[in-house]
């Protein structure tokens, strides 16, 4: 996904923590600690203590330097995100009646939450009694380099707004009214990641609407490669492809977020039909 060069984006509340990330190839060796980050990609299970941790950082925040234009966004995974945020909070307000922005932590190498600890050894997640999304943006060069997703523009900005949909469920009591009743296709856990990445193609579907201050759209158009690339970004991170490529075999009773095809079915009804076609809780376990 493209900014328009021009597009301001720097009314963004994106901050960044912690210093020393652990990068694939450096701090974290081998592929089993790979293939470990990868099952917890969107799992909210934290297996960090498999693998070495990385740097602790100092829990200091800091503004996203040097992103205020569109053009800053296309050059810099950080700045994207951000910028996306933005853009993501001006979509739900016209979605959600008192929607409320959450907060957009940017994570260099790790820092401590309320919900666990947030590095690249845990992937992007939503942390629900802080209101706050967390993402460390070495993460999407991790997937580029050992597995089969591009993890590209519009692909970074799905994972980012599928958080984003976490959030909307949480301020909206969908959290509250299915609470987690344990893994498994039919579970609760699954229903809530499905939904999510069908309010993540619902905002993709409608993104390029959006206009900063001075009328200009903040993004443009998707090719139909940057949208295979977000569908393949949801495959890729499917229940069924993760337990593959951790080398174990497939078992769908221990599922927390749904196969590779739902996820990415799931997407492209948010994409084509919008947030109100998003009732996951509405279906049957067997059309999921």
């Amino acid at each position: 996904m493209t900014f328009n060069e021009n597009a301001n984006v720097g009314g963004n509340r994106a901050r960044r923590r912690g210093a020393g990330a652990a990068v694939a190839g450096g701090g974290i060796a081998g592929i089993g600690a790979i293939a470990v980050l990868l099952f917890q990609l969107f799992t909210g299970q934290d297996l960090s203590g498999l693998v070495p941790a990385p740097q602790t950082g100092s829990g200091t925040e800091s503004e996203i330097q040097q992103c205020e234009t569109g053009a800053d966004a296309n050059r810099d995974d950080a700045c994207r995100l951000a910028a996306g945020s933005l853009v993501l909070d001006e979509y739900w307000e016209t979605q959600v009646q008192g929607y409320r922005a959450p907060e957009l932590i940017i994570v260099d190498g790790q820092t401590g939450t309320q919900c666990g600890t947030a590095s690249n050894q845990t992937g992007p997640f939503y942390c629900p009694p802080e209101e706050t999304v967390y993402i460390d943006p070495t993460f999407f060069g991790l997937l580029r380099e050992r597995f089969d997703a591009s993890a590209g523009d519009l692909a970074q900005l799905y994972v980012l707004a599928h958080e984003y949909g976490h959030h909307v469920q949480h301020i909206t009591g969908v959290m509250e009214r299915y609470p987690n009743n344990g893994t498994g296709p039919d579970s609760n856990g699954v229903r809530i990641e499905l939904q999510a990445d069908c309010f993540a193609g619902a905002w993709v579907g409608d993104m390029t609407e959006l206009e900063d201050d001075n009328g200009v759209p903040y993004l443009e158009t998707p090719t139909q490669q940057q949208i295979a690339d977000a569908i393949n970004a949801a495959g890729a991170v499917g229940d069924d492809h993760i337990q593959q490529e951790s080398g174990g075999f497939v078992n769908p009773e221990s599922w927390t977020h749904g196969s590779s095809e739902q996820r990415q079915r799931w997407f492209e009804t948010g994409y084509q039909s919008g947030p109100s076609a998003c009732d996951t809780f509405g279906v049957a376990g067997g059309s999921l």
